[in-house]
């Protein structure tokens, strides 16, 4: 687990006017909230932020959070709120961790390899760009990673499949689809066909008349 600095300056107006200023000083709402503590509200430099998204993306990130350059909390960031067209940060939830206690995480499912179907002409579906995962944080992964290399077609790789030792749990009720290798479809090819006998039946239609 990596620990990123992270500087923010407390606040005491709320509100949406209040956010609205923030947000046109290029600052970013935010709040702190944890199972013990009182909601701490505060402002994150707006291009700060957007760097750290940059180089690090926005799962599984732990901050070492600096308040007012003084007063030090291990959070996670939770929630990114965004405008509508995706493009501007609105507000961001971070919560207070513990660190000998497991959090709820989200990580993103790399694969290595190449399938053995895929050689053969089937097609290889990750199902499951992310997974949700139980741990403490200085055993959160960057990635979880599958080696596909033994796939056939018709194979399929199922969260139960995975090893991840005892340190991490994947909570699931479903023995859900990870990836898997499907053969190749005909669908494209039917589909032309029939393009090309309507627009024959068209065409003799029209000389007809």
């Amino acid at each position: 687990m990596e620990l990123i600095e992270l500087h923010a300056k407390s606040r005491e107006k709320k509100g949406k006017g209040a956010a609205r200023k923030l947000r046109a000083a290029n600052a970013i709402p935010a709040i702190v909230y944890g199972a013990k503590v009182e909601p701490v509200m505060l402002s994150i430099e707006t291009s700060v932020f957007e760097k750290i998204v940059r180089e690090n993306g926005t799962t599984g990130l732990f901050f070492d959070l600096k308040i007012d350059g003084g007063n030090t909390k291990m959070v996670m960031l939770k929630d990114i709120q965004k405008d509508a067209f995706g493009l501007r940060y609105m507000h961001l939830d971070f919560h207070e961790i513990d660190m000998d206690a497991k959090v709820s995480v989200t990580v993103p499912v790399e694969t290595e390899g190449v399938a053995a179907g895929a050689k053969e002409g089937g097609l290889l579906q990750v199902i499951r760009r992310e997974l949700d995962i139980l741990c403490k944080p200085k055993h959160t992964p960057e990635s979880i990673m599958i080696n596909i290399s033994e796939l056939n077609i018709g194979d399929a790789i199922h969260v139960e499949d995975l090893d991840l030792g005892e340190d991490i749990e994947i909570p699931h009720e479903v023995n859900f689809t990870i990836a898997t290798v499907v053969p190749p479809t005909t669908a494209a090819s039917e589909d032309i066909e029939e393009e090309d006998e309507d627009s024959e039946e068209v065409v003799s239609e029209a000389v007809a008349e």
